[in-house]
């Protein structure tokens, strides 16, 4: 089924939607083998919001759906109140958030889903504004915002740049725009308000496309996203890409955006597993992947690529520079007390190069040694390598004994990370620390990426 192409209000309506989606579909007797999978495909669907078939396209909308869109030739999204201006011609097409003020884009009363979110205008072209521009939205009223973040790592892209690409969630055509079509189901309203926190005018061209309905079914959950960043990770504490949340729910995924020490130049640094605590999980993970590219479907190293749930979008080897997603879509991760999100600080290269940083006082730690007795990795013909776990085998020599394993080396080292992360939880307020302040979002950001970045700009 094409989850991307179908109306979501049928999954997330009524507590009757299911009788009533059954009524309306042609009677057929699917083969045996298919059954299980399509009942299970709807209700993770349904658990997402997202539509239950593709189906769907051809029905009448439901009672009480009513298509809205919020722009600026529409502020309220009110039935007949659009293009006024200028006599019907284009009218007011964008808005202006001068520095230091704050624009409410849309205040939706009522129950309602929102399907879409494009914006365009000065932020995608100003790196500054894509970190200083705050994006948050509150659901039926809430205090605090259930989605806090940079403007342009919310639109999953790290480290305030910007490349064309296409997933099932986000896309940037031709890196001049945000399009976001993750479901966002509220009961009581919604608001979404953009604040400029940079030296310079926003200008902001806008769509917020949603349907009104009467209401949702009880088990309907709310969007979140969180925004976090450590300018330098600890050595050996992993990384958190969703601290602690509690509730029932489900982690979506994250874009992370990693700018690496220059004292590791040279080497890679994406060794870090990816592990989810769920539901109680303290010392160790239910969840635990292998390795960071392996986390977004690829190996041996980290190119450019997007794709539907997992790419990644800068890759820079020479500086050191990596922003990269990964979307549960087709794998739930589900939640029912609490859930926690972590990756590793570990990287990866040759025990001398090692032994050559160590004496120049680089912090890190070895943890990890594949010996492969001096023979090409990919086409070990002869004797199998041996792996040593340098944390476990206290019996070995020191590391810069020369009778201490050879080969490639694991290593815990400090990075500058930020991360990006969407989940659905049951309640509208998640919890979490605020968004950081403008200072610590765009510090040595120049330095380190912006003119550095090239094309990625």
């Amino acid at each position: 089924m094409n989850a991307t192409h179908t109306d979501p209000v049928r999954a997330a309506q009524a507590v009757d939607s299911a009788q009533a989606l059954a009524a309306s579909k042609p009677v057929m007797d699917p083969p045996a083998h298919t059954i299980k999978p399509r009942v299970a495909t709807i209700a993770l669907l349904a658990g997402l919001c997202l539509p239950a078939g593709a189906g769907e396209l051809y029905q009448a909308p439901p009672p009480g759906a009513h298509t809205r869109w919020v722009s600026p030739e529409n502020p309220r999204g009110a039935k007949g109140e659009g293009g006024k201006l200028n006599r019907g011609a284009k009218g007011m097409a964008f808005i202006v958030i001068p520095p230091g003020e704050t624009a409410v884009l849309a205040n939706i009363p009522g129950a309602g889903i929102i399907h879409r979110l494009w914006l365009s205008g000065t932020i995608p072209r100003n790196e500054e504004q894509r970190r200083l521009v705050r994006l948050e939205m509150y659901w039926d009223g809430a205090r605090t915002p259930a989605v806090a973040a940079p403007i342009g790592d919310f639109f999953g892209v790290g480290l305030g740049l910007l490349v064309p690409f296409e997933s099932a969630l986000f896309s940037s055509p031709e890196g001049r725009s945000y399009n976001c079509t993750i479901p966002m189901p509220y009961r009581k309203g919604a608001r979404i308000r953009l604040v400029n926190e940079s030296k310079a005018h926003a200008l902001v061209w806008y769509d917020i496309n949603y349907t009104e309905v009467r209401r949702h079914a009880a088990d309907t959950m709310y969007f979140h996203a969180a925004w976090r960043r450590e300018p330098r990770t600890e050595l050996g504490k992993d990384f958190e890409i969703l601290p602690k949340v509690r509730g029932k729910g489900r982690y979506v995924g994250a874009n992370l955006g990693v700018i690496g020490s220059p004292e590791y130049r040279g080497t890679w640094f994406g060794e870090g597993e990816v592990k989810v605590y769920l539901d109680g999980d303290t010392t160790l993970p239910t969840l635990v992947g292998t390795g960071t590219e392996d986390y977004i479907g690829s190996g041996w190293g980290q190119g450019r690529y997007h794709g539907r749930l997992h790419g990644s979008l800068i890759s820079d080897d020479q500086n050191d520079l990596y922003a990269f997603y990964r979307f549960h879509l087709d794998d739930p991760v589900f939640f029912h007390r609490d859930c926690r999100v972590t990756i590793q600080q570990m990287g990866n290269t040759s025990t001398e190069r090692v032994r050559q940083m160590l004496a120049k006082g680089v912090e890190l730690q070895a943890v990890w040694v594949l010996d492969a007795h001096g023979d090409d990795v990919l086409n070990l013909t002869g004797r199998a390598p041996d792996v040593h776990l340098l944390l476990d085998r206290t019996e070995l020599p020191p590391f810069d004994d020369p009778k201490h394993p050879q080969g490639g080396c694991n290593f815990y080292r400090r990075d500058d990370v930020s991360a990006t992360v969407y989940f659905y939880l049951d309640r509208p307020e998640n919890g979490l620390p605020a968004l950081a302040p403008a200072a610590r979002r765009v510090q040595d950001m120049r330095d380190k990426v912006w003119d550095k970045a090239g094309s990625a700009r």
